[in-house]
């Protein structure tokens, strides 16, 4: 019995929980999730952020928070799924939090009755939160605090909106966000380094096509397609004073070789890995070099002066930005794709890659721990992320937060340095710019219109008198638009002023008449949305939006702008 192996352990409880989340994010981003607590001012019908934070708790957020004064009344029962008529006259954020904690008992929740402007005046009233959703309607005052909040303590803030048919949220992410594991796609990722081969690899494709035409059909059938593009290289080079193929039509012409060497009298009729060097060529015979995203992240403030307490991303990005002016290339991801070979020459060829991206990642790694000593760190940055930053530096991403427009009663919006593009995006078919113009219209309606002038709910558009409320919006969405066309020095004819304003109206008659209420599909699937990039923030996994998304119910359209 002790000559017995141990038993295989299979997955844990919570590993089938997450399954499949887990497949998209892996343990760092589950984890990330668990360390968050997520903070709702919720407002209005209130179902919108209550949609967005189910979908946070599903998949095991690990705190969460509603604000919401609210008394669940009749027209609450008409739309929100987490409300049932024995809860009518007590308060909402008490019952839907009771309700969201049903979902997942691994997740805690937490309400605040208090009102918003009474409980955020309360010294930390927000430290403790990693992330905060706001819903519309909410006074300006107190949206301006939460931005200023979020940009000192350098936390996301989303802020959503959904009337009607029609929806919008908007991201204000730090001003240095930065991406590692950005999830490109798998034939983004493949980096074979043909042009650029370092000596193990130049020695495992010359061992491997060493004799190539006098090799049985079935060894010439299984050389890899990495060794024949290398030989082929090779033989290209003493034909063209030592370059390779460098354009289109010499790629053309290099293909064509590779494919005329292949064997066509084999029992099948044709070879698969010459097949799949073929297919390679224009995609694998590029020159390694990074994107000009990446070279600017090299040349951020943040990455060329790292200091004590610069976070671990700008001290890695700096050894590799090291590392890269040094090579002029990037470290080795070490990934190799699937081909046609024996199993013993693609572990061979597996292990060449690893050992290159094991020998860059140490160069690296010794780059950050002299840094590390010179800027008197007092924690060593761990073996596990440099090797993540190695692997995906062709792909991280760094995106440059900003706060989105707070409408303030009686101020102009300025549209800042990105004036010029959204204006000329006004005109374009299918532009859901004028449906967020006429969002901006609907909230200085409420910075303007209160129901009660010493604190109480704001008036929204269409709640009382939407004929007047309809004109007063359109004259407010039509300025909004005129000055950003002033602003972005745009072009824009009369037939095509026209066309916008009409489509500006349709979209204002329907936002107030709607009257403030939200359908509940259309806040579900906004809901899904905002989720999806509250989960992009929260595990620095993938590329959230930059910065504000609108959603058209209507025409089932989206649109992303970068206000």
């Amino acid at each position: 019995m002790s000559d017995l192996p141990p038993p295989v352990q299979g997955p844990t409880a919570k590993e089938k929980k997450y399954d499949r989340q887990l497949r998209l994010w892996g343990a760092t981003g589950q984890i990330a999730l668990e360390d968050s607590h997520i903070l709702l001012i919720n407002s209005g019908p209130g179902v919108v952020g209550l949609e967005t934070l189910k979908n946070l708790v599903l998949p095991g957020i690990g705190n969460f928070t509603i604000q919401d004064s609210a008394v669940v009344s009749e027209a609450d029962l008409g739309v929100n799924f987490f409300l049932e008529e024995e809860h009518l006259g007590g308060y909402r954020a008490e019952h839907t939090c009771n309700s969201l904690k049903e979902l997942n008992p691994d997740v805690q929740g937490h309400f605040v009755t208090e009102p918003v402007e009474s409980w955020l005046t309360q010294p930390d009233a927000l430290k403790q939160y990693t992330l905060i959703l706001v819903t519309a309607p909410i006074r300006p005052e107190l949206l301006t605090s939460l931005s200023t909040h979020a940009s000192a303590a350098l936390i996301p803030l989303f802020y959503i909106h959904c009337v009607g048919f029609y929806s919008h949220f908007s991201i204000h992410l730090p001003p240095a966000f930065p991406i590692v594991d950005t999830h490109p796609d798998l034939e983004t990722t493949t980096d074979l380094r043909l042009l650029k081969p370092w000596p193990e690899l130049l020695d495992f494709a010359t061992e491997k096509t060493q004799g190539l035409d006098t090799l049985s059909a079935e060894d010439h059938g299984h050389v890899p397609y990495i060794a024949l593009l290398l030989y082929h290289l090779e033989e290209w080079k003493k034909e063209h004073d030592g370059q390779a193929p460098q354009n289109y039509k010499e790629k053309t012409a290099f293909r064509e070789t590779v494919s005329k060497a292949a064997r066509t009298n084999s029992a099948e009729g044709g070879e698969e890995n010459f097949d799949e060097a073929v297919a390679a060529v224009l995609k694998s015979l590029n020159p390694p070099e990074p994107s000009g995203s990446v070279k600017d992240i090299f040349k951020a403030p943040e990455c060329v002066l790292v200091k004590k307490d610069s976070p671990s991303f700008w001290v890695i990005a700096h050894a590799i930005g090291l590392f890269y002016t040094k090579y002029g290339v990037l470290p080795v991801p070490g990934s190799v794709p699937d081909m046609k070979a024996r199993s013993a020459d693609y572990i061979q060829l597996q292990n060449v890659y690893k050992s290159k991206a094991r020998k860059d990642m140490a160069e690296v790694l010794e780059s950050i721990r002299f840094l590390e000593r010179t800027a008197d760190r007092s924690t060593q940055i761990e073996e596990k992320h440099v090797e993540a930053f190695c692997k995906n530096a062709a792909h991280i991403k760094l995106v440059r937060g900003r706060p989105f427009h707070v409408v303030q009663a009686g101020e102009t919006i300025s549209w800042g340095d990105r004036a010029k593009s959204i204006a000329q995006t006004l005109t374009f078919p299918d532009s859901l710019v004028p449906l967020y113009i006429a969002f901006l219209a609907w909230d200085q309606f409420v910075a303007t219109h209160d129901k009660d002038a010493l604190g109480g709910a704001p008036k929204v558009p269409g709640e009382t008198d939407p004929d007047t409320d309809s004109e007063k919006v359109t004259g407010i969405a039509s300025k909004i638009m005129d000055d950003l066309v002033k602003e972005g020095s745009a072009s824009v004819d009369e037939d095509e002023d026209a066309t916008v304003k009409a489509q500006l109206q349709d979209f204002v008659q329907e936002l107030v008449r709607a009257g403030g209420a939200e359908l509940h599909n259309i806040a579900a699937l906004t809901g899904g949305l905002a989720s999806q990039e509250v989960i992009k923030v929260i595990t620095e996994q993938y590329v959230p939006v930059d910065n504000t998304c609108v959603f058209d119910g209507v025409r089932s359209r989206t649109m992303v702008i970068r206000v």
